[in-house]
């Protein structure tokens, strides 16, 4: 049974990730936002003074100095997630750049005026908006600076560019050469504004969001978060790192950060569970699948191999790195732990979502470094009650893989008998064939 799944995993699923992961598009979005972690984590810390009046009082020295000051301890946060969308387009075409070989200065400035010209909005008095340069505007920026690239691309392509003689210095010529490319790409996304705004009677933005409303709704639903936790699962499975979903994941978990700040900013309910602090402290607690229960029975595994692999990956473990176990043990396609990995693991992931469902877990406005095991979950939430939620995960964890160990350990104790008996039968057959006589 489990040969044939598999077989059909490698048959279809496993080359459909492969391809996910080495296309130029979906990696160059996934670099980008891997280099926007800095910018949430900074962006989060400036913040925190912000709740700090309603904890010590407002007339508190601390508290009228965060008020008199707030702009300027803020600012990480307006410069940073603030206008991350403009920053997420100049990355993809970086990449994109870089990966088909083209110039990187001109690939950015292209897809930036690309995004400029889409994102742009102005209020009724005619001053610039910055509504769209945010977390609002990631879907646009991503569509924008691909298409900035690509009609670059093109134009290199066709030699739609200006030629001109060997004399003249690069800078130069690389500047008239861009005349022609910018005309094109510029035009292009002039068209296209023109289009949404006169045609269909909106922004070019709103389009994207209502688009992807359906997408980026089901995320808040735990439900849908368990299910995308299975996928999770089922890809790390097989040998492919989960990470191939981000381009579809970070930018909705990025917008909901953003939604849940701007509402705690305005007194009013977080809303959104799914975001990167809550699903790295809860969600992968101790690693994908929550794999803290294999580590834990491995360290005291009769068993010298997975006792010693136990230990290797305790402290990854608790920093929520589990690739020691996942290929150690190994997890990756070993049928017995396909269970508690699999099908239960994304269970276990999912319980600080059931748990804001009820109302016992707060929702998350700060993304905090990797700072280990639940205190990157207080971090997250400033609840206290994310130690009792993870410490269920811990429990179940522990809990759950255990039978699982126990199969695995027989296994493995039979095949170390095994081995030694093969050797000791070796070496009786060689002393009987020395006929030795003392």
């Amino acid at each position: 049974m489990f040969d044939k799944f598999e077989g059909w995993m490698q048959k279809y699923i496993v080359p459909i990730a492969n391809k996910m992961d080495k296309q130029v598009h979906l990696s160059a979005i996934k670099k980008a936002f891997v280099a926007m972690v800095p910018l949430l984590i900074i962006g989060s810390f400036a913040l925190i003074p912000d709740a700090l009046p309603n904890m010590i009082g407002p007339k508190n020295p601390i508290s009228l100095f965060i008020t008199k000051y707030n702009d300027f301890i803020t600012l990480p946060y307006t410069v940073g997630m603030g206008m991350m969308s403009l920053y997420v387009a100049a990355i993809i075409a970086y990449h994109l750049a870089k990966s088909y070989e083209l110039d990187v200065p001109g690939c950015i400035t292209m897809a930036v005026i690309g995004f400029l010209i889409l994102a742009f909005a102005v209020d009724e008095n005619g001053a610039f908006l910055t509504t769209y340069l945010g977390t609002k505007g990631l879907f646009v920026a991503m569509f924008g600076s691909i298409l900035a690239v690509e009609l670059f691309r093109w134009s290199k392509k066709h030699k739609i560019t200006i030629k001109m003689p060997d004399t003249v210095p690069d800078f130069v010529s690389s500047s008239f050469e861009m005349i022609p490319i910018s005309l094109i790409v510029i035009g292009a996304f002039i068209v296209l504004r023109i289009l949404s705004v006169n045609v269909l009677h909106v922004l070019p933005p709103v389009i994207f969001t209502n688009i992807f409303a359906p997408l980026v709704g089901s995320m808040d639903n735990v439900f849908m978060y368990t299910f995308v936790k299975f996928l999770q699962t089922l890809l790390f499975f097989f040998g492919i790192h989960p990470s191939v979903l981000s381009p579809i994941t970070s930018p909705i978990s990025t917008q909901f950060l953003a939604e849940n700040i701007a509402n705690a900013k305005s007194g009013l309910a977080l809303v959104h569970f799914y975001t990167p602090g809550m699903d790295s402290a809860f969600g992968n607690f101790t690693g994908t699948g929550v794999t803290i229960g294999l580590v834990f029975w491995c360290m005291f595994s009769r068993a010298a191999a997975q006792r010693k692999i136990g230990r290797i990956a305790l402290i990854p473990a608790l920093f929520g790195i589990n690739e020691p176990i996942l290929f150690g043990a190994p997890i990756v396609l070993n049928p017995i732990f396909f269970i508690p990995f699999c099908i239960i693991g994304p269970i276990v992931s999912s319980f600080a979502a059931y748990a804001g469902s009820l109302g016992f877990l707060k929702n998350s406005v700060f993304t905090p470094p990797y700072v280990g095991v639940f205190l990157e979950g207080y971090l997250a939430t400033f609840d206290w009650r994310s130690l009792i939620v993870n410490g269920l995960q811990l429990i179940a964890s522990i809990l759950i893989w255990y039978p699982f160990f126990k199969i695995y350990e027989r296994n493995e104790l039979a095949n170390e008998n095994a081995k030694q008996s093969a050797i000791s039968d070796e070496d009786e057959a060689l002393l009987a064939d020395l006929e030795l006589d003392f």
